[in-house]
């Protein structure tokens, strides 16, 4: 670990010091309860929470001249982390004590279960230290796992006063008393783990929790480097709860592979996506390394693909590498479009997400919450009431056929490959059969909802989705899609509306939620029957 400066190395042996001297007192009233042992604790509480701040404040002074991508912030960050947590475990041990004062009959509690639970605190408490200033990894690893054996205590504990309910002599508030202590015993073993989580994410330079860091030491192991030491190095966290980072050849500096952990669920479907395109398309996806599930939790070994996504080549790039990656995305869309079509019609469906959504869209903007809508002194239905309504004509509109979709189509999802001119897709755990407009609108929306206030880039924006849409009508015209437009104007509503929930401007989310508005309302307007002759007002949305 990076050299701590002395203010804070110091009050964090103070801190530690002084936690441990709680805990002893803490062991000797379960072993021997008096009120001068209580008060005693209970008198304690100042000096741990003034050691505290006394690191946080130091930590914050640091950062000030650290780089946020510095080791040394993220050092700085997990030791304020660890100071948190210490003065937890005080404020916990008062906690339990003030639950204890509420037990008429002391039996009840099983004291003599507790201060073995609290020998394990110690320990873990007792290897903060020398696990912070070797960097060791293996220590942090012991001061977590001192949380299963807390927990296995608790559980114990759990049961017997469970069992005592059934005791007509014992009192219920005695019982629920004596669960609250345990409880809080039960929450000290959460906090060493968050204290161990801290340390090891120090140590190897990136945010992970227990289950990601066996992921990652068990997947970097069937990487073979014998050329440099590999370094890991965050690249986003996705809004599935999924975190991805770069495993890097400090010697050579190239990306050898890349990491991404979740939810077993979640990352399994992406193994199975990418293997289905393997099979359905070879060469668009990116080969799987190494995969490993742990518990609830799972982790993928990914092949680093060369190249840029096309979200950076809008926002960065010049125009001719743009037109470049759209022409050969384009090109390839229509070939596996083409390549995957089955007879099979698909139902679009995207007025009954965009129902399902709406409530966490208003969670975000609550002013979208509409319930007297009036334009120029005239009563309009809500939006609630157009989506019912562009729902039911949605359904008898179904595409003709259906092709493989990516799922999650956004233009963070897309690589563009400028030395083999080639197009590879990445977060591919939605990918089924389905409605090709699916795709289509969700990558017309994920450009428009780009946050560039630059006139160029928002110019260059708008052209890359109008130049797209032509593509994919060109399609759809030579398929014989009569009613693409239709659908892909419900679609865009979708999109437009459900994508507002990640944006926090007030204005833009707006643009995005009377678009959606309209579009619904354009559709509406068409005839029943004459879907087919419905065109998508393109240039009055795509438009700034």
């Amino acid at each position: 670990m990076t050299s701590l400066p002395k203010t804070i190395r110091e009050n964090l042996h103070f801190l530690c010091a002084e936690i441990d001297g709680q805990l002893i007192l803490l062991e000797a009233f379960f072993q021997d309860p008096t009120a001068a042992l209580a008060r005693r604790i209970m008198d304690r509480a100042g000096y741990a929470h003034n050691l505290k701040t006394r690191i946080l404040d130091a930590c914050v002074r640091q950062m000030a001249g650290a780089k946020k991508d510095n080791r040394k912030h993220l050092t700085l960050r997990s030791l304020e982390f660890v100071a948190v947590d210490l003065q937890r475990l005080s404020n916990l041990a008062r906690q339990s004590l003030r639950h204890v004062e509420r037990i008429d009959t002391f039996n009840t509690l099983v004291p003599e279960r507790y201060p073995v639970i609290v020998g394990h605190v110690r320990s873990g408490v007792a290897r903060i230290e020398n696990a912070i200033h070797s960097s060791d990894s293996n220590l942090a690893i012991e001061i977590g796992q001192m949380q299963n054996k807390i927990e296995a205590d608790y559980r114990k504990v759990f049961k017997v006063y469970t069992r005592e309910m059934r005791n007509p002599k014992t009192q219920p508030s005695d019982i629920a008393n004596s669960l609250l202590v345990a409880s809080e015993f039960q929450r000290m073993g959460d906090s060493l783990k968050s204290i161990s989580e801290a340390l090891i994410s120090s140590n190897i330079g990136q945010a992970v929790n227990f289950e990601r860091y066996f992921s990652l030491q068990s997947l970097m192991s069937d990487l073979e480097e014998p050329n440099g030491e590999l370094a890991i190095e965050a690249i986003a966290e996705t809004r599935s709860g999924s975190s991805i980072s770069a495993i890097r050849n400090t010697k050579t500096e190239t990306v050898t592979a890349v990491f991404k952990d979740g939810e077993k669920n979640k990352v399994k479907e992406e193994r199975q996506g990418v293997e289905s395109w393997h099979s359905i398309y070879p060469g668009l996806a990116p080969k799987i390394l190494s995969y490993k599930k742990r518990n609830q939790s799972a982790a993928l070994l990914i092949e680093h693909l060369p190249g840029l996504t096309l979200e950076h080549i809008l926002l960065n790039e010049n125009g001719d590498l743009c037109d470049k990656a759209l022409a050969r995305l384009s090109k390839t869309l229509r070939d596996i479009w083409k390549q995957t079509r089955t007879k099979e019609p698909a139902e679009l469906g995207s007025m009954q997400q965009l129902s399902e959504r709406l409530g966490e869209v208003r969670r975000v903007h609550p002013e979208f919450q509409e319930t007297h809508v009036r334009f120029c002194g005239e009563a309009l239905q809500s939006l609630d009431t157009l989506v019912g309504q562009a729902a039911k004509r949605e359904a008898q509109v179904a595409a003709p056929f259906s092709v493989y979709i990516h799922g999650d189509f956004n233009v963070d999802n897309i690589i563009f490959d400028p030395g083999e001119n080639r197009i590879h897709f990445i977060d591919l755990h939605r990918s089924r059969y389905m409605d090709y407009v699916q795709d289509i609108s969700v990558f017309m929306v994920s450009n428009y909802r780009l946050h560039v206030l630059d006139r160029e880039t928002r110019s260059r924006i708008m052209n890359v989705s109008q130049t797209f849409f032509k593509s994919a009508r060109a399609f759809a015209r030579k398929q014989n899609d009569d009613t693409f437009e239709f659908r892909l104007a419900l679609g865009l509503a979708r999109s437009f509306a459900t994508s507002t929930r990640f944006i926090f401007d007030k204005v833009h989310a707006r643009r995005m939620w009377l678009r959606s508005r309209y579009l619904i309302e354009k559709a509406l307007a068409c005839p029943v029957g004459e879907e087919a002759r419905f065109r998508l007002p393109l240039k009055e949305i795509f438009v700034d």
